[in-house]
């Protein structure tokens, strides 16, 4: 309520306007402080006792309505009671995705520099929407971006200093939509310009005309955000098929037939999605053979998706798949997973900004500015779906300048070569398991075999009386074309494999299904993986294997 006082005037009374009970930032200088202090030291906590904590909760849905009153408190409480309630109810419900067991998925990363750039977002917060909202935030994006763009090695043409550039996104499923839909606007586009079309109302109704002819593209291992992507741009989506004799990677010769098809049926097809490194397996598209194909359909958006394997790139002897992508539109890579930058980072890269800001561009009187109608500044809003956007850029920032490219390299060897030893270890008991595809990006997949097996020693003439060579598995991993019952009976045995180590809970590992093969995946490269953890894993699953296989024996 306002309070009645005398005016100091003397001239009858006025009122007292500011009634707030609580400091306008909601602590006092000195109260924050030493809540901020408190914070630190206990997310410093955190992170060197982390390994104590189990990596799963043991938690049933619903648990934190329980905990929780019903409504909102009337009036405000004392920071320590908020603070106190981080362990006591937000940590009992916490996946623990930086915990050195944690193996599942991939990882997404969280490190002290990339902590501080959040702190200083939050404290410098603004919906910078466009440039002078605050011009640091885009242009450090700008910067910093391109920064990548070199580490990297990616081609010129992704550099903002000529046609295209790189935007900060939410995700990588977030840059599939965007590029979709530019990719869509595009199309539609080209179509009527072709067409001569010109007439306003004539052209919005070819446009709808034109759309509900266009199909998405990916191949059957692209992430679902492809297919999630076509049904948010209202098109058509057709999966194109992988095989396991290439690595279920995608082929030209397979995206050829599936483009004769589609246009066959007098459908358009208008964007595609290729992988740098899928979901399942860590497959990588034929990029050479793609590109050939590619010449002949110049209006095929093609999107590189490198959402995980992208941070892999940082290191020179994968920079040869960098100096292939100049055939993609767009390319994107999460630095939120593998690279050390907290959630959300997801760098989107474009060839032609404008195709983005055709598509995306929409200036209404409010927007209006003077630097804007100069055309010499960027406006990210025009970059992405929604108009908002977060001080992203400082992050990266942080985290760029603190590694620097040689700590940047030496972070994804090292978990390369956690990879490496893991896959070695699978291979070392090819009596119990066999890896289903080529270990990559750290990542390994592997079946458990349908019974014990004989392993041979090195060199040793396989049953055709072949030799093999030191480098070879000396299993072939199950195929789709194997016996049923052999399938059935090693689907069976790597199940019960993996439910005996998820119901330990000690590792939280995630399992996939590829052609009827159900596999388990195994990728530790969060910044705390370390050598011993892995070891521990394997041995669990040995252990799990032989008490598997003795029942069936």
């Amino acid at each position: 309520m306002t309070e009645e006082i005398a005016n100091g005037n003397g001239h009858g009374t006025s009122f007292k306007v500011d009634g707030r009970t609580i400091p306008p930032l909601g602590l006092t200088g000195q109260q924050f402080i030493n809540a901020a202090t408190n914070a630190v030291q206990e997310i410093e906590k955190y992170y060197s006792m982390i390994e104590d904590r189990p990596v799963l909760p043991s938690i049933s849905p619903g648990y934190l309505q329980k905990l929780l009153p019903s409504h909102a408190p009337q009036d405000g409480e004392p920071w320590q009671d908020i603070a106190n309630d981080i362990e006591a109810k937000i940590m009992p419900g916490v996946t623990h995705w930086q915990h050195p067991k944690y193996m599942a998925f991939f990882s997404a990363s969280s490190t002290y520099p990339g902590i501080l750039g959040e702190m200083w977002s939050a404290a410098l917060t603004a919906p910078a929407f466009n440039w002078i909202c605050s011009p640091v935030v885009t242009e450090l994006e700008t910067v910093v971006l391109d920064w990548l763009a070199q580490i990297l090695a990616l081609p010129k043409v992704f550099m903002s200093s000529g046609q295209g550039g790189g935007v900060i996104q939410g995700s990588a499923s977030e840059a599939i939509v965007t590029c979709m839909i530019a990719a869509r606007e595009r199309s539609v586009r080209r179509q009527l310009e072709c067409e001569g079309v010109t007439d306003e109302q004539a052209s919005e109704d070819r446009a709808c005309e034109i759309r509900s002819k266009l199909v998405a593209l990916g191949s059957e291992q692209s992430h679902s955000s492809t297919k999630k992507g076509a049904v948010i741009a209202g098109t058509r989506y057709r999966s194109i098929a992988t095989a396991r004799k290439d690595d279920y990677a995608l082929t030209g010769t397979g995206l050829r037939a599936k483009l004769q098809e589609l246009t066959a049926k007098g459908l358009q097809p208008y964007y595609l999605t290729v992988t740098l490194g899928s979901t399942n397996t860590c497959a990588v598209d034929d990029f050479t053979s793609i590109a050939d194909v590619a010449k002949d359909y110049p209006d095929l958006w093609i999107h590189c998706d490198a959402a995980w394997a992208g941070a892999a790139l940082v290191l020179p002897e994968y920079q040869h798949l960098s100096a292939q992508l100049s055939f993609v539109d767009s390319f994107d890579m999460n630095m939120h997973k593998w690279l050390l930058t907290n959630f959300d980072a997801s760098c989107l890269y474009v060839q032609k900004r404008k195709d983005l800001t055709d598509a995306l561009s929409v200036t209404p009187a409010y927007l209006k500015n003077q630097f804007t109608d100069s055309g010499l500044v960027t406006d990210y809003r025009d970059w992405q779906i929604p108009l908002g956007r977060r001080f992203r850029a400082l992050k990266v920032w942080f985290v760029l300048r603190t590694w620097g490219v040689s700590g940047l390299q030496q972070h994804i060897g090292h978990h390369i070569n956690l990879g490496k030893m893991f896959a070695d270890l699978v291979r070392s008991r090819d009596d119990l398991f066999t890896t289903f595809t080529p270990p990559a990006y750290a990542l390994t997949v592997f079946t458990v075999n349908a019974r014990r097996r004989q392993s041979p020693s090195l060199g040793e003439a396989s049953s055709n009386g072949a030799h093999r060579r030191p480098d070879q598995d000396s299993l072939v991993a199950i195929a789709p074309e194997s016996r049923d019952g052999d399938l059935a009976a090693a689907n069976e045995a790597t199940n019960a494999v993996y439910n005996i180590i998820d119901e330990r809970r000690e590792f939280f590992l995630t399992s996939t299904i590829i052609d009827g093969v159900f596999a388990i995946r195994v990728v530790s490269a969060n910044p705390l993986a370390e050598e011993k953890y892995i070891r521990q894993i394997f041995d669990q699953l040995v252990q799990a294997a032989e008490q598997t296989l003795d029942k069936t024996s």
